[in-house]
């Protein structure tokens, strides 16, 4: 199959251009610059220069792919304002992905995150928040699935808090860029609260298998780790690079602080059992023992 990938050189897009080609596929993928151009090709992948703001583009690659894959998501979110601005790009670069599919019957992944469930883990049944700084992007991806009503396979994988590789990524990724600059591994709340993950490599079999047989209209979770604490996440930050652990305000963490704080832990049960998956890399905790001071 000849997939379009939007995404493709950040830590989950480059674990699935990975996947993809070594089961076969071809891919290409959008490239913003020279060196993720390079990138792609140095991975097998064809590069197409342009971005998620070019979407003739993205319409064009993708009615001529058998398969798309959106996984690009602004950089420039360290305010509300631009965390609100980076979801409606992606939500502009979706639409324009998938009408370019209708009455096509060919596979459209799209991402978001796991919902958040009062006292339990939440599950793939669970309805994304609609309310919230991320609540843009759960109109979306609503949006995409409703595009199974006009013949696309379209499937959406919701990623957990942290989607991580040799020690960096997501949520955990961001607790370490900030202990860098301050001096001090910080955590927001009492640390109790956990939250979901998984490796970018396990992350990207889902992706495949998603690709090649997820029924329209489907959801599913990329959570290899149900929940760790992020005290206990803070802890290691703060053993590998040699600061202390302290709690910080909520505010340190920008627009994310809200989410952050909260307990948000995420069941795949339904996810490994429908579609096969099962997750074999290192866990979080384990990866973030290869931080180097």
């Amino acid at each position: 199959m000849h997939v379009f990938i939007t995404g493709g050189t950040g830590t989950i897009g480059t674990a699935v251009v990975a996947e993809f080609t070594a089961a076969g596929h071809t891919v290409s993928a959008l490239a913003r610059s020279d060196a993720s151009a390079a990138k792609l090709t140095a991975m097998g992948a064809t590069p197409v220069p342009g971005s998620i703001d070019d979407v003739d583009l993205l319409h064009t690659q993708a009615a001529a792919a058998q398969g798309v894959v959106s996984l690009a998501f602004p950089n420039e979110y360290d305010s509300a304002e631009g965390l609100a601005a980076a979801i409606e790009q992606e939500s502009r670069a979706m639409t324009a992905l998938g009408s370019a599919l209708v009455d096509s019957d060919r596979p459209f992944v799209v991402v978001s995150g796991t919902p958040w469930v009062q006292g339990r883990a939440a599950l793939e049944t669970d309805p994304l928040p609609l309310e919230g700084p991320v609540a843009g992007r759960a109109r979306s991806v609503l949006a995409a699935l409703a595009l199974a009503d006009r013949g696309v396979r379209v499937s959406a994988i919701r990623l957990p808090r942290t989607v991580h590789a040799d020690g960096a990524g997501g949520f955990a990724g961001l607790l370490t860029q900030a202990a860098r600059q301050s001096g001090v591994a910080g955590h927001p709340g009492d640390g109790a609260q956990r939250w979901p993950a998984v490796h970018a490599r396990d992350a990207a079999v889902l992706f495949r298998l998603a690709l090649e047989s997820a029924p329209a209209g489907s959801v599913w979770h990329a959570v290899a780790d149900q929940g760790d604490r992020v005290i206990d996440l803070v802890e290691v930050i703060g053993r590998r690079l040699g600061l202390p652990v302290e709690r910080v305000a909520d505010e340190t963490f920008g627009p994310f602080g809200p989410i952050f704080a909260m307990d948000q832990p995420a069941s795949s049960e339904h996810t490994r059992r429908a579609l096969g998956w099962e997750p074999t890399h290192p866990s979080l905790l384990a990866d973030l023992e290869t931080i180097e001071p």
